[in-house]
């Protein structure tokens, strides 16, 4: 039986009836907590999201109230801005959509909290082009808060002042990147800042102090204000809590979005039990777990994890891929990362050349082109793979393909170079054999097709 999930940020998305309006949010108990962030400190809040453990929920993992601290509020003269990045451009990855489109003013009253927890007065909405709907839904949904003095001046008698507009991004995988995201928020091409200097906390939207954070994670901070930051804390585990929406697609049953505190549940779980199996019975084969750019796991892999003991020392333990629970720093030991939350499913029937081939098409198309190696190496492993699966690979393709991407990786202003290099990475390491049974079928193929011409 299927463990039952633990639903704090989707609790209601899905109930019949509910519904984006502001009187159905209202009745489900919607903007009380507001009222009691706006009675604390907003150093207080700074400091119950620190005891939460919150770890950003769009890709990195990075504690939120730690970023939080870095603004010197005592020091700091200039405008302090904060951004919702709700670009979701990551492949495998539509938690954030869900609560936009189902949600919208939960997003809204812990962005609100948000910003007067940063001294923030004005707030960014970045949402992905594609999302045409839900532009319309918060936009709508903005003007119902700023109507019932949610939002506005002197916000419910409390002196504090917040606006929130929402931008339309173009649909660039970029600017999921926050300071790609700031350049295109700022109106010019979407190219990331070096950084250091450019910590957005430090230098980012005008050059002031901005706090980059994303759908899921900002909705999280209304719960913890709510429930405080130690009780957050005992939900999930240890440097992992708190709840996680994890999107699983690909080749199972019950593709969707399921909601458990991290590392309640294991990938097997997750998949056997939650999600009906693999699809048409098949053997699982691979697995990407945290969005495409996230190194590929494969199934009948043993994984060697630390483990804390009681006695606080640190033992190896080894796992298969099954057995792995579904929190941030297990799935980093295995070499990959929980990422985004996108976990993409590949059964026994799948080419793996064919997989990385798709994956490469994308990144080669998205990079913004500012840093030569991931502008022309991302192209490169492109057209490799493209000549592997059309008949022209050469027994030396799958070390060329790693020299490349082992070029790019770590050789670019912003994360994307791992991005398109990870993928390159993990699959011919972990399918090495794939590519070299292709190559070798189609460098046969090359050398026998002009006999065959001569003959006839």
């Amino acid at each position: 039986m299927a463990k039952a999930e633990y639903r704090l940020i989707l609790k209601h998305a899905d109930e019949p009836g509910y519904t984006v309006d502001i009187d159905c949010y209202l009745s489900h108990g919607g903007y009380q907590v507001l009222k009691k962030a706006l009675a604390m400190p907003p150093d207080q809040i700074i400091q119950e999201v620190k005891i939460s453990g919150l770890r950003g929920r769009g890709g990195a993992g990075f504690p939120t109230g730690v970023k939080w601290g870095f603004i010197n509020h005592e020091k700091n003269t200039k405008p302090v801005y904060l951004l919702c990045n709700a670009d979701e451009s990551e492949p495998g990855t539509f938690k954030d959509r869900q609560i936009i489109y189902k949600d919208p003013h939960q997003l809204i009253e812990g962005m609100v909290i948000s910003a007067y927890a940063n001294r923030a007065h004005l707030a960014y909405i970045y949402i992905r082009g594609e999302f045409a709907k839900g532009a319309e839904i918060l936009e709508k949904a903005l003007a119902e808060a700023r109507e019932r003095n949610f939002l506005g001046k002197n916000i419910l008698g409390s002196g504090y002042e917040l606006e929130i507009y929402v931008f339309r991004g173009a649909g660039a995988y970029i600017c999921g990147e926050e300071t790609g995201l700031i350049e295109s928020l700022e109106g010019k091409r979407a190219y990331p800042r070096i950084k250091p200097p450019y910590f957005p906390a430090v230098l980012g939207l005008y050059m002031c102090p901005t706090i980059v954070n994303n759908v899921e994670t900002l909705c999280h901070v209304k719960h913890i204000v709510e429930m405080g930051g130690a009780e957050y804390a005992r939900i999930g585990t240890p440097n992992n809590t708190g709840t996680r929406i994890w999107c699983v697609s690909g080749d199972v049953n019950k593709p969707g979005y399921y909601e458990y505190p991290c590392g309640a549940i294991t990938f097997g779980e997750l998949l056997y039990e939650v999600c009906g199996g693999i699809r048409n019975g098949n053997k699982l084969k691979a697995v990407i777990p945290g969005g495409s750019s996230a190194k590929v796991l494969r199934a009948d892999k043993k994984y060697k994890i630390p483990k804390k003991k009681e006695d606080g020392s640190t033992e190896i333990v080894e796992m298969g891929l099954e057995d792995i629970p579904l929190d941030f720093d297990t799935v980093a030991a295995t070499g990959s990362m929980s990422g985004s939350g996108g976990i993409i499913v590949m059964d026994h029937t799948r080419d793996m050349v064919e997989c990385l081939r798709n994956i490469a098409e994308f990144y080669a198309h998205e990079s913004c082109g500012q840093c030569t190696p991931c502008r022309e190496g991302s192209l490169w492993m492109k057209k490799m793979l493209d000549r592997i699966c059309t008949g022209g690979g050469r027994p030396e393709d799958s070390k060329l393909l790693l020299e490349v991407a082992n070029h790019i990786a770590g050789r670019t202003i912003c994360a994307f170079g791992e991005a398109c290099s990870w993928p390159v990475q993990s699959f011919v390491e972990m399918f090495g054999e794939e590519f070299e049974a292709k190559q070798r079928k189609e460098s046969s193929l090359e050398i026998l097709e002009p006999l065959t011409n001569r003959t006839a």
